[in-house]
C-alpha cells in the first residue's frame, strides 16, 4: 500500500492506494490524527507534500512504520518537463495536481484550476510539458481584502454565486467576488484555449464546487487530484 499526504498548516488530506487504485481518502486530519492513522495502516511507502515539515522531521516521525518516505521538493524527480523559468519556486501542490491530471488524461492537454487559498491555473500539454500558469487571489482572500483595506465593509464568507446585481452592500460584495471570479475563470479558459486546443479543464481545491457547474466550458471536478499526482510521483521514484 502507498500513502500520499497533502499536509498543510492546519490539516492533512490523505490517499491510500493499492497499486494505482485509490481505496481510501481522509480529509481535514489534524497532525496528531495523521500520526495515529499512519501508525494504524503502516503503509509500505509514503509521499508527502508539506508546507510545514521537513523531510528529516517526517522521517523521524514515521521511521518505524514505513519502508520509505519521500517529501516532494523541487529537486524530486517527476514525470514532467518543467518549462518554468524558476522551477525552484514552483509549488509542490501545483506539480502534483498537473501530474494527477496526466494520470487521468494521458497524452491530452490539461488545464488544472486549483481553488484554494490562492487560485492556480496550470497548463500541461500532450507531451507532459508543464507550461506554467497563473496565480490569483482565492475566494476568501478577496473577501478579506475588502474588509481589511476599507473602514466599513464587513468580512463575509462565500454563499454560492448570487444574482449579478446586488441590492445591498453584502450582496454587492458577494457578487463582486463570486461573479467576478466566475468571469475571470471563463475568460482565462477562453484565453488558454488559444494557446492549446482541446483542453481538458479540471478543477480541484475546496472552492471548486461553487464554480464548476457555472463554467461555459466542459469541465471535471476531481477533489483527489493532488493525492493521485503524489502517488504517481511516488511510483516514479520507487522505480528509479
Amino acid at each position: 500500500m502507498n500513502l500520499t499526504i497533502d499536509l498543510g498548516n492546519t490539516y492533512a488530506k490523505t490517499g491510500l492506494f493499492d497499486d494505482k487504485k485509490l481505496v481510501e481518502t481522509n480529509w481535514k486530519l489534524t497532525y496528531d490524527q495523521l500520526i495515529t492513522y499512519v501508525h494504524q495502516i503502516r503503509p509500505q511507502q509514503i509521499m508527502v507534500s508539506s508546507v510545514s515539515y521537513s523531510e528529516e522531521q517526517l522521517k523521524e516521525k514515521f521511521k518505524d512504520v514505513t519502508e520509505q518516505i519521500f517529501l516532494l521538493k523541487n529537486t524530486t524527480p517527476v514525470p514532467l518537463i518543467k518549462l518554468y523559468d524558476t522551477p525552484e519556486t514552483l509549488g509542490a501542490d501545483r506539480v502534483a495536481a498537473v501530474i494527477g491530471a496526466k494520470v487521468i488524461y494521458p497524452q491530452q492537454n490539461c488545464l488544472v484550476i486549483d481553488m484554494g487559498t490562492c487560485i492556480t491555473y496550470d497548463l500541461v500539454d500532450t507531451n507532459d510539458h508543464f507550461h506554467g500558469g497563473i496565480i490569483s487571489p482565492g475566494v476568501r482572500m478577496r473577501f478579506k481584502a475588502m474588509n481589511t483595506f476599507t473602514q466599513r465593509l464587513p468580512l463575509l464568507e462565500p454563499e454560492g454565486i448570487p444574482v449579478l446585481i446586488g441590492k445591498s452592500t453584502k450582496h454587492a460584495m458577494q457578487s463582486g467576488v463570486m461573479n467576478g471570479l466566475l468571469a475571470e475563470i471563463n475568460g482565462l479558459i477562453e484565453e488558454y484555449n488559444k494557446v492549446l486546443t482541446n483542453i481538458n479543464v479540471i478543477f480541484c481545491g475546496g472552492d471548486a464546487s461553487y464554480f464548476a457547474n457555472r463554467i461555459k466550458y466542459p469541465n471535471f471536478v476531481i477533489p483527489e487530484l493532488v493525492l493521485i499526482g503524489l502517488n504517481r510521483i511516488l511510483e516514479y521514484n520507487v522505480k528509479e
